[in-house]
């Protein structure tokens, strides 16, 4: 056996104090929002629901059977959420693994070994290049980028800061190009700005930084003979939106009262998107955008429902309540109201207003990836990224209609401003006394059981005791809490899969899991002091995403595979890379799951890994990539030829500045170092992992 990789850093969950402070406000070392006591109600609701879930799963199990019989049997999707939903003890859905030489399609490259290198570092016959840097101009009459002479105005026509999700979607009648969208979630202003003086930033830093978030949309060129990008500057789609402009609040949230400031009578309106995370992309061609860490932005709160939110009742980080008083909540306590959400861009109109959809709740949004009911309505489910928060779903009440017509197009973008929102209630199937903070397996050899989705509101209708609709949209954790949602170690991404519509959570870490009045390891937690997360696989009972009632499983339980607490879905663990701290996640066409990392605990830098979900190699997880010093790995897309990655806050470590860097990604010495777009592909142009 190996030695266990060492452990670095003091910081929870692997991240630099610089990191801490500038994408969360510092969130590890502040007070935990969530401190309900929510259980009351859970008990009542997991005991009714718990046995409607196994009459439902049992109901699946002898429809599947029964098909067998007489036909080849069910389709894959019902299969795989039969099989989920029907085990338990003493019952193994999936037969023993038997690895083989080449690897699960889809992932069969060499893996590349944990490292520290300050480059990208991708697989042996593969090659790669940089799309877009921060700063590069995308816009008509944007200039080039001059580190030592940045304007507010330049930076609104050039690539943001701190890329994080990306999406790629087809141009048609342009061969060879996508429009990529990606979201800027932070700026880090002691890497941009030389001698940045914390304490008294410039008016004219604060503009750039806010120019500096937000999205970009950029259409980019693809060489036929490699998977190289770049972008094609000046396209008539290519756009910037930025923390000063216009988006519009829709859904049945929209005018209320909590949403309205001096500015904005109407509570409609709202100027800017902030700490922009994960998001999605949906089946009818536009994009979602999750404002996660926006509490950090907002001075001297003072309410309870500020508390719950993270929002500081002091001064910010950043300062921006001196330059602008809708940041300072003494002034205008709704501002902060107005942020959290998730946004959708149209990314073929350059003229739309962005929305901001009241439908889908308000909390730290990670992410919001849709998928379609039977009949054509999309769900759309999303992770709370905070220590004892939630997971969440939304249902909507509308079809969608296909086809790129203006009447279509049009429909479709209100099919996420009416439906039901509900949060997750799971419910381990192994005693107690079973699991105890350690991670060891309870005795029928997985973390199991099954949950409910509870109903929060439906248009303005509100299904908790004692709070409106608007209420429950606006102060969505407190709905959870009266609930009695399930307290998660900080979910993340949440992805289902287009092949078996199993949904997974990365759920990141959480350091505070077991300390002295903070809840315990539960079966779907079941880590004391958890530094590297776990990735958890739900199952919709009979495969329905409006359902009310699911099974789920562990599907990862990450750290050093020497590590006895670790599981990788029953994989040899010898023939695993060790992965830690699971973020972002997206598919691949081979039903594989990619999940890159924030905030590695292992000694090794961040990367991006995939893993098999299916047949005999399932576990098998290899890494693909590692990113620079400091950086972290966001926003996989993952195509047939290509795999693109967003770069994010390189040369994050404590200690660095403009003068004093950490890394000299991706320009070489003496440049500044820059968050950047990078596309990998192989060299003899065939498809990844094949």
């Amino acid at each position: 056996m190996r030695n266990l990789l060492p452990l670095i850093g003091s910081h929870p969950g692997g991240r630099s104090a610089l990191t801490c402070r500038f994408r969360c406000g510092d969130a590890c070392f502040q007070e935990t929002p969530n401190n309900s006591d929510n259980e009351y109600a859970g008990d009542i609701i997991a005991g009714a629901v718990s046995r409607r879930s196994m009459m439902r799963a049992a109901a699946v199990v002898t429809v599947a059977t029964a098909a067998g019989a007489a036909l080849a049997g069910p389709s894959a999707p019902q299969a795989e959420a039969a099989a989920l939903a029907g085990h338990g003890h003493g019952h193994k859905p999936w037969p023993p693994h038997k690895p083989g030489r080449s690897g699960a399609r889809g992932l069969r490259f060499s893996p590349v070994a944990p490292n520290r290198d300050d480059k990208v570092t991708i697989p042996a016959g593969y090659a790669q290049n940089v799309v877009i840097r921060w700063g590069e101009p995308i816009l008509r009459g944007a200039p080039a980028f001059d580190p030592e002479n940045q304007t507010a105005k330049a930076q609104a026509g050039q690539f943001g800061y701190n890329n994080d999700f990306l999406s790629l979607l087809p141009l048609r009648g342009e061969r060879g190009r996508q429009v990529m969208v990606a979201n800027h979630e932070y700026t880090d202003e002691i890497l941009m700005f030389r001698g940045y003086d914390p304490a008294n930033p410039t008016r004219e830093q604060v503009e750039i930084a806010w120019a500096a978030h937000g999205l970009s949309v950029v259409v980019v060129q693809e060489e036929y003979r490699t998977g190289r990008l770049s972008p094609v500057n000046r396209h008539p789609l290519n756009r910037r939106l930025t923390a000063t402009s216009e988006f519009r609040m829709t859904g049945p949230a929209a005018g209320s009262a909590l949403l309205r400031t001096s500015a904005d009578p109407t509570g409609r309106k709202v100027l800017g998107t902030l700490n922009n995370c994960a998001g999605g992309t949906t089946p009818w061609g536009t994009t979602l955008h999750g404002e996660e860490n926006f509490n950090q932005y907002f001075a001297n709160g003072s309410t309870d429902m500020h508390k719950r939110y993270g929002v500081r009742t002091s001064a910010s980080g950043r300062k921006w309540e001196r330059f602008d008083e809708r940041f300072d909540l003494s002034k205008e306590p709704n501002e902060v109201n107005r942020f959290g959400w998730v946004v959708e861009l149209d990314p073929y109109d350059p003229d739309s207003t962005p929305r901001k959809r009241t439908a889908l709740g308000r909390f730290k949004h990670e992410a919001a990836e849709p998928r379609l009911t039977s009949d054509g309505r999309p769900v759309v489910y999303m992770g709370d990224d905070e220590k004892f928060d939630y997971l969440y779903k939304f249902v909507s009440s509308k079809r969608m209609k296909k086809g790129n017509s203006r009447a279509a197009r049009e429909h479709n973008l209100t099919l996420l401003d009416e439906g039901t929102l509900y949060v997750a209630k799971l419910t381990g199937d192994s005693p107690v006394t079973e699991i105890d903070g350690t991670g060891k397996l309870p005795a029928d050899g997985e973390f199991d059981g099954s949950g409910v989705w509870i109903p929060l509101a439906t248009g303005t209708t509100s299904h908790v005791p004692g709070m409106t609709a608007e209420e429950v949209y606006v102060y969505t954790r407190l709905a959870g809490d009266k609930v009695g949602a399930t307290k998660m170690d900080r979910p993340e991404d949440v992805e289902p899969s287009p092949r078996t519509g199993r949904v997974y959570v990365a759920l990141t870490n959480n350091s505070d899991r077991g300390k002295e009045g903070k809840p315990g390891a539960d079966e779907a937690n079941p880590r004391n002091g958890n530094k590297h997360g776990q990735v958890l696989e739900l199952a919709e009972n009979w495969d329905d995403p409006a359902g009310d009632g699911f099974a789920w499983r562990l599907f990862l339980v990450a750290g050093d595979p020497d590590d006895p607490s670790t599981y990788y879905a029953g994989f040899p663990k010898e023939n695993v890379s060790p992965i830690s701290c699971p973020d972002n996640v997206a598919f691949d066409a081979h039903g594989n799951l990619w999940i890159s990392t924030d905030g590695n605990k292992l000694g090794s830098h961040d990367g991006l890994f995939g893993v098999a979900t299916q047949g005999d190699r399932r576990g098998e997880l290899k890494q693909f990539l590692t990113v620079p010093t400091g950086a972290e790995t966001c926003g996989p897309v993952i195509q047939d030829r290509r795999v693109l990655v967003a770069v994010q806050h390189p040369g994050e470590v404590d200690g660095a500045s403009v003068e004093n860097p950490a890394s000299v990604w991706p320009d070489g010495p003496g440049k500044i170092v820059r968050p950047s777009v990078v596309a990998v592909w192989r060299k003899d142009g065939r498809d990844i992992g094949v």
